[in-house]
């Protein structure tokens, strides 16, 4: 009998989790229905496969949706977090199993006791921040754990950047998800975590200038910042004894210093929206966070205003975004700064169809076992084909479409809203991604975590 498996939604990270599918559908007797807004834009390649169906579909055209939901075997929902409720509700309604990429909101949350009464199984967070991290990270914990050891540190970083042979600006950077979330990163409140016993807070202000640096062994040097809320995944780690935990997001050195100065003109702001938007300049834009002066240039008073040089490193990042072009315009309607400063980004930092991108991930696991502390590290890089098939959407899409697989062929049992930390989740998913050349390399180096004899940072 064909199963269906309906996706909904795809954007960027889904060309691998689609060719998946394909590439299973005849052996695994799937056939594949795309509902997404604009159809148009799937490759012929997915689109024209005897095994799949593409059609319109507006998620908030009820009745569309729903005949989506209930025609279907199982749901996957590759929409924006915020949209996934809706879907989900129709799972329960229509007794369908659900996985999204996307972290767990308290709406999804909340249907738990419902997805359990119906024997759901609704999987998220199984992309990659969140989706690897986590199942890499329990994998490494349980092993400790079973040999007896006790966990005293965790610290984990991922970063979605630019391949080494397609780094070609200054800022050692290009777009390769979502470029909103980029531009609002750290935002909506104080990053928190627990680093040597100690709670550590930084307010969004502050955010890009406490960074620390990690080497990855042929890729150089990295920095990190903080990601906003370190101790959720406390509890779901079993890590509430431990004395450092801390998650953050990785940039290449330099990026960090250079992003605090459109935090400090103001230019990331969401908050409200420039009246006159539409049709304004680079250069205007760029105006608009300055002191007026009657004589100096805008330049020179944006040098005056950061306090830097003509010659600094800082000035020549600024220019070459274009950013004093007065020709470059801008064509949003009511924008905010935040969505102003997106569209003058994306047009230098736009990956060109040859290029590629690059994840890279690093966890570190300090523990004590027999009396003795340790540390294991252990990091995973994977470089993109090109534009469309992306380092990102591979490492998003792939583990989703595992997923998917595994709980309908009743692989993945246990009902209820929940993320992969348990061994039958993990398990199979990681073996399966190490033979698509997503692998982690392992190393033990010297314990650095909390000395209680020392004085606490």
């Amino acid at each position: 009998m064909v199963r269906t498996i309906l996706v909904i939604g795809a954007g960027k990270s889904t060309s691998y989790l689609l060719d998946y599918f394909l590439k299973k559908s005849n052996e695994e007797n799937l056939h594949i229905k795309i509902g997404d807004l604009r159809p148009e834009h799937i490759p012929d390649t997915v689109a024209k496969h005897p095994n799949c169906t593409v059609f319109g579909l507006d998620i908030f055209n009820e009745t569309d949706r729903k005949k989506a939901v209930a025609d279907a075997s199982i749901v996957v929902s590759m929409l924006p977090a915020s949209l996934h409720i809706n879907v989900a509700r129709d799972c329960i309604e229509f007794k369908k199993h659900f996985i999204t990429a996307s972290y767990v909101s308290d709406e999804l949350r909340a249907l738990d006791k419902e997805v359990k009464e119906n024997n759901l199984v609704f999987m998220n967070e199984i992309g990659l921040d969140p989706g690897i991290d986590h199942m890499s990270a329990m994998e490494v914990i349980d092993r400790i754990r079973d040999a007896g050891g006790k966990m005293l540190l965790f610290e984990s970083f991922t970063g979605g950047l630019v391949a080494p042979e397609s780094d070609t600006n200054l800022w050692n950077y290009k777009f390769t998800w979502n470029p909103r979330n980029v531009v609002l990163a750290g935002q909506g409140g104080t990053a928190k975590f627990i680093q040597e016993g100690t709670y550590k807070y930084i307010p969004y202000q502050k955010l890009f200038r406490r960074t620390e640096f990690l080497e990855v062994e042929n890729y150089g040097t990295f920095e990190v910042y903080a990601n906003r809320d370190s101790l959720k995944y406390r509890e779901a780690y079993g890590l509430q004894n431990a004395l450092t935990l801390y998650r953050g997001t990785m940039r290449r050195v330099g990026f960090s210093k250079a992003w605090q100065m459109f935090v400090i003109l103001g230019m990331t702001d969401d908050s409200y929206t420039l009246e006159n938007s539409e049709g304004m300049s680079y250069r205007e834009f760029v105006n608009l966070f300055l002191p007026y002066s009657p004589t100096d240039s805008v330049e020179l008073k944006l040098r005056h205003y950061l306090k830097i040089d003509q010659d600094d490193i800082m000035w020549l990042k600024l220019q070459e975004l274009n950013l004093f072009d007065d020709s470059k315009k801008i064509p949003l309607k009511n924008a905010t700064p935040a969505q102003m400063l997106q569209y003058i980004l994306e047009d230098s930092w736009t990956l060109k169809e040859h290029e590629k991108d690059m994840i890279v991930m690093y966890h570190k696991f300090g523990y004590e076992l027999n009396g003795e502390k340790k540390q294991i590290d252990a990091n995973m890089v994977v470089i993109g084909e090109n534009r469309s098939h992306t380092a990102m959407s591979k490492t998003v899409g792939l583990p989703v479409a595992m997923a998917t697989l595994q709980i309908l062929n009743g692989k993945i049992t246990t009902p209820g809203v929940q993320i992969p930390i348990k061994k039958e989740v993990y398990k199979p998913i990681l073996e399966e991604l190490k033979a698509n050349g997503i692998r982690f390399k392992e190393f033990e180096v010297p314990y650095l975590g909390y000395n209680p004899d020392s004085v606490a940072g």
